[in-house]
């Protein structure tokens, strides 16, 4: 073969032609794709079974008839309906439940913060204090609630009998309607110290710089507190309300173990009980769902509250998330 022959050969040959510049970066994509699902299987995992079935569940449930036992038969908006309009209860637990939502919130976050502001302005004895008011948020519920219910005790209570020695009305408490969520709510506060340890980390967060201009420009401890501490603790503020809102709106143990006691039976397992005592005043949506679903087994009627339950708490939580005035800083 002649070397002018040879060289049309090789050159009439092509080499291999490179994968395009859009394959590869298709297959970064996947394999970052890849390595971030592994990374988040765990959570996905936990997401789907503890949270996305169970909605899907209580969502079908609440579609059909179902009494814990049989097979579920869908009967279309039969429960709803029971719920709304043959269900009185409904109503009267849903007020109860929003009136503990607005004023239990509102007055645990206004007195935690109050208490942080003054364990963070005491020159000595600091950690007594911090102490004291943090030691009732580690009382188990129950305990907590059967000894108020004791103190506050109408008849025998020591808070009445102080009341009375002073001059001053002796409410019912919990075995008064218009007294028992009052009740209730004096039993949050008094177990505010979780509100307290966070409220005391983000104030002593606080740059002293600020409070040290704001003195040189002549503002007062009000204005100090408005223009200063606020801004600064605003978004602990919102992250308090939103999960004190969501706790709330799943109240249960201290109000029926508060009806329990003041009624008179605590301790009688073998005695009926109807929660809400007295007169429905401490009957809650998170004990309806208990009452339809393993009391009545009504279990279709027992989801649609606990989806009641959920729209509001999502509702709500999306609203106090967006309306960023009155709660977060601005950002301009």
């Amino acid at each position: 073969m002649s070397l002018a022959s040879a060289t049309r050969k090789g050159a009439g040959a092509t080499a291999p032609a490179a994968p395009p510049v859009q394959q590869q970066l298709r297959r970064k994509r996947r394999r970052a794709a890849a390595r971030n699902l592994a990374f988040l299987s765990p959570w996905l995992i936990g997401f789907s079974v503890f949270f996305l079935y169970p909605l899907i569940s209580t969502i079908y449930f609440s579609f059909t008839k179902y009494n814990g036992f049989g097979s579920p038969v869908l009967n279309g908006l039969k429960n709803w309906d029971y719920v709304f309009n043959d269900l009185p209860a409904f109503w009267q637990g849903l007020r109860n439940t929003l009136w503990l939502v607005v004023i239990m919130v509102s007055l645990r976050v206004a007195f935690g913060l109050g208490i942080g502001l003054l364990i963070t302005k005491i020159k000595s004895g600091v950690g007594f204090f911090r102490t004291a008011f943090y030691l009732p948020y580690l009382a188990p519920p129950v305990a907590a609630t059967v000894a108020f219910a004791f103190l506050l005790n109408p008849g025998t209570g020591p808070v009445n009998h102080f009341l009375g020695e002073i001059g001053l009305p002796q409410p019912g408490w919990f075995a008064d309607p218009d007294w028992s969520k009052p009740a209730l709510t004096l039993l949050a506060m008094w177990g505010v110290g979780d509100l307290m340890v966070i409220f005391m980390a983000s104030l002593l967060d606080v740059p002293r710089e600020q409070y040290e201009a704001a003195e040189l420009d002549g503002a007062g401890p009000f204005q100090r507190f408005r223009y200063v501490t606020l801004p600064n603790i605003s978004p602990i503020i919102m992250f308090a309300v939103v999960t004190g809102v969501i706790q709330t709106m799943q109240y249960y143990t201290q109000a029926i173990v508060a009806g329990k006691v003041a009624g008179g039976i605590a301790g009688n397992s073998g005695q009926q009980f109807e929660p809400g005592y007295p007169s429905g005043s401490t009957w809650t949506l998170p004990q309806m769902v208990y009452n339809l679903g393993f009391q009545r087994f009504n279990y279709g009627a027992a989801c649609v509250v606990a989806l009641v339950l959920f729209v509001i708490s999502m509702a709500v939580t999306s609203v106090l998330l967006r309306r960023r005035s009155g709660f977060l800083a601005s950002d301009d």
